[in-house]
């Protein structure tokens, strides 16, 4: 999916916005919760949003929605894969240019990343997608969408330890999507 700055750049996957979405098909997904996170202020406290569940929930419609709404805002946003984030990181550690495209995602104010568990990453691109995460965890906020749950994801990042510490940078601060 490559690493795609809205706003600025017009780079805008899908028409997706909160008008089209049918609440009434997932009934279990909070209406009040989404609208009120259209309102875009927890891209000003640096939080994170998590909506994880099965296929045919609405996650990935709702974050293209929300941002959408904060590209109406003037936001610069940015929307990724996360095995795409690991890779474009690995490719710029070995150019030396790691520095400068974690300062440009970094920049994504919200970043929106989907499917972070579902692709092995290896040592080391567990390791630059925990960096990542790391990093955003006071400057900017992220909405993180995937099908697989949190106890998943060990198989993915590998080791216990890394994929615990990611959760934990997660879940400091997090609005779950239900």
């Amino acid at each position: 999916m490559g690493l795609y700055q809205w706003c600025q750049n017009g780079l805008i996957p899908a028409a997706k916005s909160l008008d089209s979405f049918d609440f009434k098909a997932i009934p279990k997904l909070n209406k009040m919760q989404v609208l009120e996170l259209a309102r875009c202020e927890w891209t000003g406290r640096c939080e994170y949003v998590v909506g994880l569940g099965p296929r045919g929930t609405g996650k990935s419609h709702i974050a293209l929605a929300l941002g959408l709404v904060a590209c109406q805002k003037g936001m610069s946003v940015g929307l990724t894969a996360a095995a795409t984030l690991v890779n474009e990181g690995m490719e710029a550690r070995d150019e030396h240019r790691l520095l400068r495209l974690q300062k440009q995602i970094v920049g994504h104010k919200p970043l929106m990343i989907d499917e972070p568990g579902v692709v092995p990453l290896g040592k080391t691109g567990a390791e630059l997608l925990f960096e990542q995460m790391s990093q955003r965890c006071e400057p900017g906020a992220t909405l993180i969408t995937g099908n697989l749950p949190f106890n998943a994801w060990t198989e993915t990042f590998g080791t216990e330890r890394l994929t615990g510490a990611l959760l934990h940078r997660l879940t400091h601060q997090v609005t779950s999507l239900r």
